[in-house]
């Protein structure tokens, strides 16, 4: 059984290059032999992930990202089965908002800011699949 996960998080330390890039490689090492896909977004101190695959190992990895000290504030924003992927191309794909045209961010927002605290699950999901839809992904893991 597949199912989807999207959270949001703040980061307890500033989202240098480094500690972006730390999580990145982390997640593309571990998530393949897992069968997880997903979708990594930032800006400032906000995460957003959506993390897809098997229902016990992606409870696994959120209950690890969960006790990780690089999080605060965690909050599931959507959790549900799923019949297929929609990340499945992205061991860890990342996008960097703050890149992002902000009509793109208002279409699913009151402002032009990334902030999945004030919005809707299903509205940050929506962001997300626009974002794949218009090749806005940084990078794909392999």
């Amino acid at each position: 059984m597949l199912v989807r996960c999207l959270y949001a998080s703040r980061a307890r330390q500033p989202l240098t290059p480094a500690v972006v890039d730390a999580i990145l490689e982390q997640s593309r090492r571990n998530n393949p032999s897992r069968g997880i896909t997903g979708l990594l977004c930032f800006v400032d101190d906000v995460f957003v992930q959506v993390l897809e695959g098997g229902r016990d190992p992606v409870c696994d990895l959120f209950a690890t990202i969960v006790r990780d000290d690089r999080h605060a504030g965690l909050r599931i924003l959507a959790y549900e089965e799923i019949g297929e992927r929609r990340f499945g191309h992205w061991n860890m794909g990342q996008v960097n908002i703050a890149r992002v045209n902000t009509a793109l961010l208002l279409k699913y927002s009151e402002k032009p800011v990334l902030d999945p605290f004030a919005a809707s699950g299903a509205a940050t999901l929506a962001l997300l699949h626009e974002l794949v839809d218009t090749a806005q992904i940084v990078t794909r893991g392999g």
